[in-house]
């Protein structure tokens, strides 16, 4: 099959190779090789790096409802790379990514939901792009639905299903979903108030860059109450 010989040939870093077998497959105007030509030129792989060629292959794709292409191209116009910067194109390029089940997509939906960018703020569609999110495995998706069911915003108040989120995030490793979590065991959301705990899920945080946490760790340690 062409199509995982293109690819294969990508993974062993033939990029030559890939972007012959792509660009013959893209003639046949088949989506996946047209994303992955786009792919190549916006980062200048086997070819000079071009934002104009990978905006008008992601183009083509899009047109084909090709997922990669429609939230790649997304960025592009929020980041006004070649066209116009246009938050608005930005939103729905990645609602129609986010209906064929690209992860990072419905995460950027929901974070366009949450904040109004491009759109009317809703907190429940935000919050049912981020539970979609979160369902094929995306971690910050867990952290910012847990916020969501913590707070009460667009959906009902859950401290449970706050905890229950802020733990999956945790335990992937998201500094945000370890300091939330360390206050949840502080303040007894979701679960029972234990500090050792909340101080053990803050320290990972604060390991993990989180600013406020690591401000709360050196507060603790100049005052002699732990040590790190």
């Amino acid at each position: 099959m062409m199509l995982q010989a293109a690819f294969d040939a990508f993974n062993t870093q033939d990029f030559s190779k890939a972007r012959e077998l792509f660009e013959i497959l893209s003639d046949q105007n088949n989506p996946t090789a047209l994303s992955s030509l786009g792919y190549l030129y916006q980062q200048g792989l086997g070819v000079e790096k071009s934002p104009q060629q990978a905006y008008e292959y992601y183009t083509r794709a899009a047109d084909l409802e090709e997922p990669t292409a429609l939230f790649n191209l997304a960025l592009m116009y929020a980041d006004g790379i070649v066209i116009t910067h246009d938050q608005f194109k930005t939103h729905e390029l990645l609602i129609r990514s986010a209906v064929l089940n690209f992860p990072q997509a419905q995460y950027e939906a929901a974070l366009s939901l949450e904040r109004g960018l491009g759109c009317v703020q809703n907190f429940s569609e935000a919050a049912f792009w981020y539970e979609e999110a979160a369902k094929r495995g995306h971690a910050g998706a867990f952290n910012n639905l847990g916020v969501l069911f913590k707070e009460g915003h667009g959906v009902i108040q859950d401290y449970s299903k706050a905890f229950i989120c802020f733990s999956r995030g945790a335990k992937l490793d998201i500094a945000e979903s370890q300091y939330n979590l360390g206050l949840m065991y502080d303040q007894g959301f979701g679960c029972d108030a234990n500090h050792d705990v909340a101080l053990e899920w803050c320290r990972k945080a604060a390991y993990n860059g989180h600013e406020k946490a690591k401000t709360i760790i050196q507060g603790l340690q100049e005052e002699g109450k732990i040590v790190w």
